[in-house]
């Protein structure tokens, strides 16, 4: 590993290489080097999944366009652009990342003084994950989104899932589709729903923007003193999409207290109460960074997104679980089906929800 280390431009004699965090898609190790006067500088070595990232060049094009207009934003308004935003540590030969033996490596400087939170406590917690999230999408609201590359194609192209899953129930490769029929009769049922979101695109309703998509707790740095939200992280699926995708992910990942792959369906529920937080702190966030539309099309994102994700977990139960990491014969169908309860569920609420988002929105 010190060999790859040497090919970044760092700072001091490196004293150790660790692994560190507990990313699912990339490796991560957090690097201590000390300089001459006995200081310590301490860095993030990552190896890019190129097996989820084909590309990591146009990654690391994106990850550094980003970087550098969020740099100037916060310096505008004065803040710390090396706390407030991801640093990119360049190799000797000032490139972005290093190929070594087919294996893509970068390297970042580290925020020292933060804590990074799994899961969140509560509605306080959800509120400060929705306020980093929408100022993310207020400070990125000017910039070129066009100008970026889909980094994982057709992501959340819900039209294109729908057809994909169509394909899995046709070829039924593990035979399974008999015993599902109730989920699959749930998704075709809704076919209009997975339109919607593109259709509002495609109309020019609602705008194309720099979305996060990947819009959890965990990829928010927060200052260790006052446990105010600093630094929004993770930026490998930086996209174009919309900020109903950033905002539905997170509340089909957070505004409930079951698991993903719950087995007591009674369990699975929309907590109002954690809604109306994320609600709140996006809104707030976001500033004057949406239009009535978008705000509009709030609660319609967490239906997209929650059916969307149901909808890949069943294609993949249907293919023989060749995608999704599975722990028992049946994971991908329970996760299925909390995704198809939650839907459930916000349908049952709908009127609840958009009345909390219209509350927030004047």
């Amino acid at each position: 590993m010190n060999e790859i280390l040497k090919l970044f431009n760092i700072k001091g004699n490196i004293l150790s290489c660790e692994a560190h965090g507990g990313g699912y898609i990339n490796d991560t190790y957090l690097v201590t080097c000390e300089n001459e006067d006995g200081s310590h500088i301490r860095y993030i070595l990552q190896r890019i999944n190129h097996n989820i990232f084909k590309d990591p060049f146009s990654l690391m094009e994106n990850f550094a366009m980003v970087c550098d207009y969020l740099k100037e934003i916060v310096r505008n308004n004065g803040g710390d652009p090396f706390r407030e935003t991801l640093t990119i540590v360049p190799t000797k030969d000032n490139q972005k990342l290093v190929c070594v033996d087919g294996n893509y490596y970068r390297m970042l400087l580290f925020i020292e003084g933060t804590v990074c939170h799994e899961v969140s406590q509560g509605a306080n917690d959800f509120y400060k994950c929705a306020k980093a999230f929408g100022n993310f999408q207020h400070m990125l609201k000017d910039f070129p989104a066009e100008k970026l590359t889909e980094t994982i194609p057709n992501f959340h192209n819900t039209p294109k899932r729908f057809e994909t899953f169509l394909k899995a129930v046709e070829e039924n490769k593990s035979g399974r589709a008999h015993l599902v029929q109730d989920e699959i009769n749930f998704i075709l049922e809704r076919k209009s729903v997975t339109d919607s979101l593109i259709d509002l695109l495609n109309a020019g309703e609602i705008p194309l923007k720099v979305t996060h998509n990947d819009t959890k707790l965990s990829n928010i740095l927060m200052d260790e003193k006052t446990d105010d939200s600093l630094c929004v992280i993770d930026l490998d699926t930086i996209m174009p999409g919309l900020a109903a995708y950033d905002f539905g992910d997170s509340i089909r990942a957070g505004a409930c207290y079951s698991t993903e792959d719950e087995k007591d369906l009674s369990k699975v529920y929309v907590v109002l109460e954690l809604f109306e937080a994320y609600v709140k702190g996006f809104i707030e966030g976001c500033k004057d960074g949406l239009i009535k539309k978008e705000i509009e099309t709030l609660p319609l994102g967490a239906k997209v997104i929650t059916l969307e994700q149901g909808i890949r977990f069943l294609s993949d139960y249907l293919d023989g679980d060749l995608y999704y990491k599975t722990q028992y014969a049946d994971h991908n169908l329970d996760r299925t089906r909390t995704q198809l309860k939650l839907v459930a569920d916000m349908e049952s609420k709908w009127d609840e929800m958009n009345a909390i988002v219209k509350k927030y929105s004047n």
